[in-house]
């Protein structure tokens, strides 16, 4: 069995750990699947796409610099037409922003004193800087 770059063969899945699967063929060589090469989706636990002693059928992407096969599932999987995406935080309603630029402004006044211009602060001390006895 010839596992060139590109070949598409089936072996059997060895071992799971949280960032891949490995395989193992019958001519006895093993690879790696990636946990990011296992869906077209995010894979929060790869558990849930794959288990051990299980056939699976893997397209050989290359090998490493070390040797080691680099391969995919995900590449043999038909790719949706729109890959959800995580949903954005949306902008906050006026309301919202109203109060809590009132709330910033209220708690800045009491930090400073509470006069409205803002340049309040302690108490001065005395000038000349020694106490009277």
């Amino acid at each position: 069995m010839q596992l060139d770059s590109g070949a598409v063969v089936e072996g059997r899945v060895t071992r799971v750990t949280d960032f891949g699967a490995f395989i193992q063929f019958e001519n006895g060589e093993t690879g790696l699947v990636h946990i990011s090469q296992i869906a077209h989706s995010f894979v929060r636990n790869i558990h849930d796409h794959v288990r051990e002693g299980e056939n699976v059928e893997v397209k050989v992407l290359g090998r490493d610099e070390r040797g080691r096969l680099d391969l995919s599932i995900k590449e043999l999987l038909e790719e949706p037409e729109e890959v959800p995406r995580p949903r954005a935080i949306g902008r906050q309603s006026p309301q919202f922003e109203a109060k809590l630029r009132s709330f910033m402004r209220d708690a800045k006044e009491r930090t400073h004193g509470g006069g409205g211009g803002g340049g309040g602060g302690a108490a001065k001390k005395p000038a000349g800087g020694k106490r009277k006895r």
